[in-house]
């Protein structure tokens, strides 16, 4: 078991929340229990007896109030029904071998259902009268019914079924809606979601110029007076594009809206590691910029395998170059996947430094994962200073099994939450991993005996950590005992006092926070 010091300030706040977990003999954590309000006392009783049975815990939790999903990849969040589907639309073709999605060689055909496919590749409709090949097809794209065997691990086919489904042109738009449609079914309303808009024209820019002997301030001014400018409007008309077709789908403003209109959806733009830093340096200028320009491109984030070589080895200059763009542009919010590897994936030095280069010179306010923060140099110092500065730990569970082999005992959510870490959980890529936010919120009141005000907690903390403007409604950062003066007395009231009202009016996230607790309210009355 191990063991942690605790400063007699951080375990204060714990007593407020209402629920200590420690470890006991090297078992799960057990909770020692703290009284809460009488209807969460009523709440808790409920919560513990559906707890035993998973089935109705999932029935249970599904209804609970679960505010944001802060991480989740747009096209790792899509089933791959969907994904089979849009291909006979638009007319694709599957490599047999590969069970992958391929264009026909003249191009998309008239007849969408007749595809202009060449042997060996076949027409993806066949998918339609084909259960065996549909079959395929779906656990192609997604990790249903795969099991590892020699040489090929779940990490291995987790990060292959991106290129499978990779050749399908972009349904984006269908893709947030289908996103935020599921998001609304399980009581969520809040989702920052990673995209990558195009950077075609940054790449061959990055390319052209080289990487520096001048420095990245003399590159990043050469990069924009290439014509990445011009990329930059062409990305937040893109991204805005996709944000008002999934509206158009979902009747948002209208009569017969659906509920996923309800679900507010900001972008993180997401920059590829795994190449050449002039490629990197590049887009991640071009992230900036966007993010700098479109209010509802809310911060950056890394992404790609990162034991993967290039990320591996350009880990550190590629923190040095977010230190220095945070630099320019302060006021970008930054979240990096840091600490997404185990022991065994890469050399044991590996597993030193990503998440605190992530934290001191990236600047990440979230950290992605953190799977590895107890391998890294000094762990209880790193938690330490995660708690001091108020960095989040995104907790992907199901993601952190079937990609590294994590779970239970063995990965550190316990450990995140004894030193005071902010935490909250997200889905990663539910689509892929065939899950969705109720799926985890089970697996973390199970696996980790979590009670009811601890996951409130969580939920609480993942509003309160968004990218979202503005004053937060509590008076504390990550204490939610005590309300911002101006919304003292009842949380969540259909009509607040007129301090309260103008506060929400000025910030997004206050108002985001209100409405949690105006959901919370309500989920807590109907339970008995």
């Amino acid at each position: 078991m191990r063991s942690i010091r605790l400063k007699l300030p951080v375990f204060a706040c714990w007593l407020l929340l209402g629920v200590v977990s420690v470890a006991v003999h090297g078992q799960g954590p057990v909770r020692a229990k703290v009284s809460g309000t009488a209807s969460e006392q009523r709440v808790e009783r409920s919560f513990e007896a559906a707890r035993k049975s998973p089935l109705r815990l999932h029935a249970w939790l599904e209804q609970m109030p679960k505010g944001a999903d802060l991480h989740v990849h747009l096209s790792g969040a899509i089933y791959a029904e969907t994904f089979i589907e849009e291909a006979v639309q638009d007319g694709m073709c599957v490599d047999v071998a590969a069970l992958a999605l391929v264009r026909g060689s003249g191009g998309d055909a008239p007849d969408r259902l007749k595809p202009m496919c060449v042997a060996p590749s076949v027409s993806a409709a066949r998918a339609l009268t084909d259960q065996k090949f549909y079959d395929g097809l779906v656990n192609s794209f997604s990790l249903r019914s795969f099991v590892p065997s020699a040489g090929v691990s779940g990490h291995d086919q987790f990060f292959a079924t991106f290129d499978r489904f990779g050749g399908l042109k972009s349904h984006s738009g269908e893709w947030l809606d289908e996103v935020a449609t599921r998001a609304a079914a399980q009581n969520e309303q809040y989702l920052e979601i990673m995209m990558t808009p195009d950077f075609s024209a940054a790449a061959k820019a990055g390319y052209a110029l080289g990487w520096p002997g001048a420095g990245l301030a003399g590159l990043r001014e050469r990069l924009l007076a290439s014509g990445l400018k011009d990329e930059i409007a062409a990305d937040v008309k893109e991204i805005d594009g996709d944000l008002r077709r999934r509206e158009e789908i979902e009747h948002c403003g209208q009569a017969d809206a659906t509920p996923a209109c309800a679900v507010m959806i900001r972008v993180i733009y997401q920059v590829l590691r795994a190449f050449p830093p002039e490629q990197v340096f590049a887009q991640t200028l071009l992230g900036f910029e966007v993010a700098m320009a479109d209010p509802k491109v809310v911060g950056i984030n890394f992404v790609q395998p990162e034991d993967a070589y290039m990320a591996m080895s350009e880990y550190h200059r590629q923190m040095l170059m977010l230190d220095y763009l945070h630099g320019v542009y302060p006021k970008v919010h930054i979240s990096l996947h840091a600490g997404e590897i185990a022991p065994g994936m890469v050399p044991p030095d590996g597993l030193k430094f990503h998440i605190r280069e992530a934290v001191e010179l990236g600047h990440a306010e979230r950290i992605g994962h953190g799977v590895d923060v107890m391998y890294e140099d000094r762990p209880q110092e790193l938690l330490r200073e995660m708690h001091d500065k108020h960095v989040m730990a995104e907790i992907n569970l199901t993601s952190n099994d079937v990609i590294l082999g994590i779970k239970g005992v063995d990965h550190p959510l316990t450990d995140y939450r004894a030193a005071g870490v902010p935490v909250s959980l997200s889905t990663d890529d539910e689509g892929v991993s065939r899950i969705d936010m109720t799926h985890e919120y089970v697996r973390a009141a199970m696996e980790f005996n979590l009670s009811y005000l601890e996951l409130k907690k969580m939920v609480r903390t993942g509003i309160e950590h968004s990218f979202l403007p503005g004053t937060s409604l509590w008076a504390e950062a990550d204490g939610f005992g005590r309300a911002n003066a101006a919304c003292g007395g009842a949380l969540g009231v259909e009509t607040p006092s007129a301090g309260c009202a103008a506060l929400l009016k000025g910030s997004e996230k206050a108002a985001q926070e209100w409405e949690l607790e105006r959901r919370f309210s309500a989920f807590e009355r109907g339970i008995h």
